[in-house]
């Protein structure tokens, strides 16, 4: 129980630390969702300390591919398309969905949103392109910063590094996760050793951090621009799941 306790208090600094920077920020789309989360984090610890769980063991509770999806995406820390997704969530998750069950997930969302407004912790929504529109196949987490939810120039590359990273620092001996590292592996300079077997994690880490410095500035600046656009110009369901392009509103007038 002590770890469980020890992560619950952990994750409840992290929200408070960041709905208090949601606040400074004036973003009360990202703190609204944040205090969302926080209030069930505290009410998992509520639980957990007075012993409210009853003593027979529960079976266990069926994961939706919506909580799947959430796990990979908190586990890669970065924007990441479906099929990375997929993989992750299935290596170190158990997970059992496809990348076909996640075509119509994003919109599903977003129906949920404005239905019924942070009625959720979170949502599963899209990155913003450099026009503030949902960036085509990637996913992004309504609790992240808008600088981590847009994407500029660098940004894809960025965000592959840093999952690659995330992938690395798992230690599971599970071999679909070493297939989803040496493939990931083989796009990274310097991050594959040339031998038949996983590479070694370390080198993996090594080498996508040090591509990483030749980006990262840049990469700041633009996503730092971006963000700040995206305050001024949308609204807070636009900031989730992006601005309508030409093509959405003649789609829409059509049906």
């Amino acid at each position: 129980m002590s770890d469980r306790l020890d992560d619950l208090e952990r994750r409840i600094d992290e929200l408070r630390a960041g709905v208090r920077t949601a606040m400074r920020a004036r973003d009360g789309a990202r703190a609204r969702v944040l205090r969302a989360e926080l209030r069930g984090a505290e009410r998992a610890w509520d639980a957990l300390v007075s012993g409210e769980r009853p003593v027979k063991e529960e079976p266990p509770r069926l994961v939706t591919v919506r909580e799947q999806v959430h796990q990979g995406l908190r586990l890669l820390g970065a924007a990441a398309q479906p099929r990375l997704i997929v993989a992750v969530s299935a290596a170190f998750f158990g997970g059992t969905i496809s990348s076909s069950r996640l075509t119509s997930l994003r919109r599903d969302e977003e129906r949920s949103f404005r239905s019924s407004p942070f009625g959720r912790p979170y949502y599963l929504c899209a990155a913003l392109t450099d026009r503030l529109s949902p960036a085509r196949g990637l996913l992004t987490l309504s609790a992240w910063p808008l600088e981590r939810r847009v994407v500029g120039p660098l940004s894809p590359r960025v965000d592959f590094l840093t999952c690659a990273i995330a992938v690395a620092e798992q230690e599971t001996g599970d071999e679909r996760a070493d297939r989803l590292l040496v493939r990931m592996a083989r796009n990274i300079p310097g991050a594959a050793d040339g031998t038949l077997g996983p590479p070694h994690r370390g080198r993996v880490i090594e080498a996508a951090r040090a591509e990483l410095r030749v980006h990262a500035d840049r990469d700041t600046r633009d996503r730092a621009e971006l963000a700040q656009r995206a305050v001024a110009q949308l609204d807070d369901a636009a900031r989730l799941f992006g601005a309508a392009t030409l093509g959405t509103i003649k789609k829409e007038y059509a049906t």
